[in-house]
């Protein structure tokens, strides 16, 4: 990461420099530094080592023996920066080669000792300890230059996209609950009892009408909520970069966000990326996910027409067939771990898993005697297939057959998601509508149900409607989904027609949606837009394999904050106020 102002040195009425800046260029220098404690060494009767440690760095201190400082002390120290004697150099230190004497030190602060090492062995400690202690885990190196990491992609960010022309627009907290999304987080309404605004989820209805509104090209960097399970890429608030434009394609979009992306990247790493593009389907019959991490290989091998004839039942009248192979893989997995990943094909909805072991002689399987040897010959040709390696088939339905060993591959072959290389990649035409709901008999919508249908697919809306492809598009890197958007409807009679699909008449349509569609009676322009998650950036961009990692105040897994000990049950007065009571626990 390149020097950016929170790095670079700067003095203020108590200090000269910070701890981490001082070099050889500086001997000679009076300086005065302040931070905390990070370590007291004795040296021989009279004087003993210091570190000294703020936000960029330690540097080693010499101070008359007889000066009570501890660890975590909030400390000034004004001195004069010298060499190290010759043999005491610490390469490991950017200031390795200097130390600060002549030392007068002022006690800014005493300290309770801290409840774990304000270092790398922090790492070590139980995460809701460190996120009790959030104020102290924060001074750690690792904390430090996450939180750098993220003012600094946040910043480029802001730069490629007022460079652009787009303007940003803040929204409002407080909206109304929509019927589409995620579980929403209510507020009350005081004034009006028993109504309740919704924490945004995104700014999805502001920002289209603000293309109404002829603004043209929007931004912000928004904090948005969503009630659902965390986990390691998933919190309760989480921010993202929002936009949209008017009067674009889906390559006008992509293009401002690739390069609000690419700058982010290049301010962290240095290198700007290329992203590449890859449609829906073809990330499905590649890698078996709509989100592929396309580090490694291992990817689907298409086998459906080299067992058109196949005399085993297993396979036989299979809509798919489709293998992946594990290289070296045969003595990698015994029995025992071969039944656990049967288990886990079925548990995905598999009907089952054959897998193969490849020998010099042809199959070590349960199924080989069942396979013709031309069957045998071109599973081996096709998945390129050499002796020790493990094949896994399943036959399935075409999407069961992709997502069962789309999920298996990153079971077997995926890296953590923070290592190198960083591979950027558009997935686009996703489908319009993706499966049949039960209970109406009617397509369900692959994104919402303003997202524009793909305009070659346009005529198949009432007639093969899963057919549909749509101008949406996700924006993945190293298999995480960074973000989705779509060039949305603007046209009257094609909302009226993808609303008809959906069972959705006019009466309901207006009722659901009429506070947001009838703007659009105004004159709405074609437009289009994003949203990626900064937190995920972030910790890809940080080296890190959880958004905890690069949020100064996350909640734990279960959703709770240790250091405020919160949620917290409601204060009786408050709720009576709110017109709320709180039921007892269903049994």
């Amino acid at each position: 990461m390149t020097d950016t102002p929170s790095t670079t040195p700067r003095p203020t009425s108590m200090r000269s420099h910070l701890c981490g800046v001082l070099r050889r260029e500086h001997v000679g220098s009076s300086v005065s530094l302040c931070g905390w404690v990070s370590r007291r060494r004795e040296h021989g009767e009279h004087l003993a080592f210091v570190d000294l440690r703020d936000h960029s760095g330690v540097v080693q201190c010499v101070v008359d023996n007889d000066v009570d400082v501890r660890s975590e002390y909030v400390v000034r120290i004004t001195g004069t920066v010298r060499e190290r004697p010759e043999g005491t150099r610490n390469d490991s230190l950017p200031t390795g080669e200097v130390e600060v004497g002549d030392c007068t030190v002022e006690v800014l602060r005493t300290a309770t000792p801290p409840p774990f090492p304000v270092d790398a062995r922090a790492d070590d400690v139980d995460e809701s300890i460190r996120l009790q202690y959030r104020y102290v885990d924060l001074r750690r190196e690792r904390m430090q230059k996450n939180l750098r990491v993220r003012s600094a992609v946040n910043a480029a960010i802001r730069r490629s996209m007022e460079e652009q022309g787009f303007v940003e627009v803040e929204t409002p907290m407080l909206v109304p609950s929509t019927p589409e999304g995620a579980r929403e987080f209510l507020v009350p309404s005081r004034k009006e009892p028993g109504s309740f605004y919704a924490l945004p989820q995104s700014p999805q209805l502001y920002k289209q009408l603000l293309m109404v509104a002829g603004v043209d090209r929007y931004y912000q960097i928004v904090r948005c909520l969503r009630d659902e399970d965390l986990r390691a890429d998933r919190q309760y608030e989480f921010i993202q970069l929002d936009m949209e434009m008017s009067f674009v394609t889906q390559d006008d979009v992509l293009g401002a966000v690739g390069a609000s992306v690419q700058a982010a990247a290049e301010a962290i790493t240095g290198e700007r990326p290329s992203i590449e593009r890859i449609t829906w389907h073809e990330a499905m019959n590649r890698f078996g996910i709509d989100k592929p991490d396309t580090r490694f290989g291992m990817e689907l091998v298409e086998l459906t027409d080299a067992f058109a004839t196949t005399g085993f039942k297993a396979f036989a009248g299979a809509e798919a067939i489709k293998a992946i192979r594990l290289e070296a893989g045969a003595e990698q997995f015994g029995r025992n771990q071969l039944d656990k990943l049967t288990d886990r094909a079925k548990s995905l909805g598999a009907k089952g898993l054959v897998w193969l072991k490849v020998t010099a002689e042809g199959f070590d399987s349960p199924v080989a005697k069942f396979l013709s040897d031309d069957e045998s010959s071109e599973v081996r040709r096709r998945t390129g297939a050499a002796p020790g390696d493990l094949v896994l088939i399943v036959a399935d339905e075409w999407m069961t057959t992709c997502e069962v060993l789309g999920t298996l591959r990153n079971d077997l072959g995926r890296p953590p998601v923070y290592e190198q290389p960083h591979r950027y990649l558009w997935v686009v035409e996703f489908p319009l509508f993706v499966g049949v709901d039960r209970e109406t008999g009617r397509p369900k919508p692959g994104h919402h149900p303003f997202t524009m249908p793909h305009p070659d697919d346009v005529d198949l809306i009432e007639t093969d409607p899963l057919a549909v492809r749509s101008i949406a598009y996700d924006l993945v890197l190293n298999g995480w989904e960074l973000g989705s958007g779509s060039i949305r409807i603007h046209e009257p009679e094609l909302q009226r027609r993808v609303f008809n699909a959906l069972g959705i008449g006019a009466e309901e349509a207006e009722r659901k949606f009429g506070f947001f569609l009838n703007p659009f009676d105004y004159g709405a322009p074609p437009h289009g837009g994003f949203a990626y998650g900064l937190d995920r950036l972030v910790a890809i961009l940080a080296g890190e394999e959880n958004i905890r990692e690069v949020s100064a105040f996350p909640k734990t897994q279960s959703g709770a904050d240790p250091m405020t000990s919160s949620p917290l049950p409601g204060d009786p007065k408050v709720l009576a106020e709110l017109g709320l009571k709180i039921l007892p626990p269903a049994t």
